[in-house]
Formats: C-alpha cells, sequence, structure tokens
C-alpha cells in the first residue's frame, strides 16, 4: 500500500529545524517511540509551531476540573465534526490511553450521544458541539446547564478554548493534508 505525504506543504528535515523544535520533537520520539506528524507538519513554520504547542499545553496538560481524557473527548468529537482525520485518529489513541478504555474513543468520534459518557460529559461535548459550529448561538442558557453538571467558568472556558483551538487545528490539518500515523490507530486498544 502506498501512504500519501505526511504534508502537501514542505516538511523539514529534523536536522534543519531550529535547536528548540529539535529538541521538543525528539522527545516525543522518545517518549512515544515515533514522530507525530502534526510536529513534521507545523515545522515548516517554526514560530506558528512555537505558538501552537504553546497554547496546546497550556489547554490540554493543565489540571483542574477537566480530566485529561475528558479534553480528548472534546477534541475528538468536534474535530469529527470538523471531519479531520488526523485529529481523529491521534487524539482518539491518545483518549483511549487516557481513559484506559479501548472502546471509548470509536463511541465518541462515531457519535458521542450513543457513548458511554456521563450526562455530566455529554454536556460538556454538547457545549463545545455547539462553540464548533454555532459559537455565535451560545446563551447564558448554555452556561447554566454547564454549571448544573458542576462546571466552573474555568471548566466553561477550558470547553470553548479547547473547541476553538481544535478548530483551528482541524481546518490547517484539512488544508495541509496531515496525515496520520500509522501507530496511532493501534494505541491503547
Amino acid at each position: 500500500m502506498t501512504h500519501a505525504a505526511v504534508s502537501r506543504f514542505p516538511v523539514p528535515e529534523i536536522k534543519d529545524m531550529p535547536e528548540d523544535l529539535r529538541a521538543r520533537i525528539l522527545a516525543v520520539q522518545e517518549k512515544s517511540g515515533f514522530v507525530p506528524n502534526v510536529f513534521l507538519t507545523l515545522a515548516h513554520r517554526p514560530d506558528e509551531f512555537r505558538a501552537f504547542f504553546a497554547y496546546h499545553d497550556a489547554l490540554m496538560d493543565k489540571p483542574g476540573n477537566l480530566t485529561k481524557a475528558e479534553r480528548e473527548m472534546i477534541v475528538v468529537a468536534t474535530s469529527n465534526a470538523n471531519q479531520c482525520q488526523y485529529c481523529v485518529v491521534a487524539h482518539g489513541a491518545i483518549l483511549r490511553i487516557r481513559a484506559k478504555d479501548p472502546l471509548i474513543a470509536d463511541q465518541v468520534a462515531i457519535n458521542y450521544r450513543k457513548a458511554d459518557i456521563t450526562p455530566r460529559q455529554m454536556a460538556m461535548i454538547d457545549f463545545g458541539m455547539k462553540v464548533s459550529a454555532r459559537a455565535y448561538e451560545v446563551s447564558d442558557a448554555d452556561i447554566a446547564e454547564l454549571t448544573s453538571h458542576g462546571f466552573t467558568e474555568d471548566d466553561i472556558w477550558d470547553i470553548a478554548a479547547i473547541s476553538a483551538f481544535f478548530g483551528m487545528s482541524n481546518r490547517l490539518a484539512n488544508v495541509t493534508n496531515m496525515r496520520p500515523n500509522d501507530e496511532f490507530y493501534a494505541l491503547g486498544r
């Protein structure tokens, strides 16, 4: 089987990247055993790579009332709505690992409304989906619904920011034709 290129834009060699990008990529490779294609694709524009991953890390790696698995649920569901193959596959793998559940990512990606998730998580994803597709419709009623499930103002901001950030990421992944690494498909299964 022939695989498509990682990106339709130039992908620099790791050895030719700025030192900080190279160090981050090699650290990821050491931890995971491969280099996720998002790192290679975004390395084409080093300043944007740095800004992208700084915001990604600020949203996805922080402590709080949203678990890391719940953050990934938002990514997987909204990325599916945005038809982003890369993010559904890559973040689906991360979701399976963080939730310790080999089925959850497929359930959330295909139809989160039928997934084995809690009512709280359903409300969270419903809101993330609304932000992703119709943010102009967000109202005080949406905030009240989330509050009724125990979400704080910071949690609600995080749900919105994750959905919005990955909307941008999904669009870049689709424009660049970013390909998911084969390794993602088997992770957490």
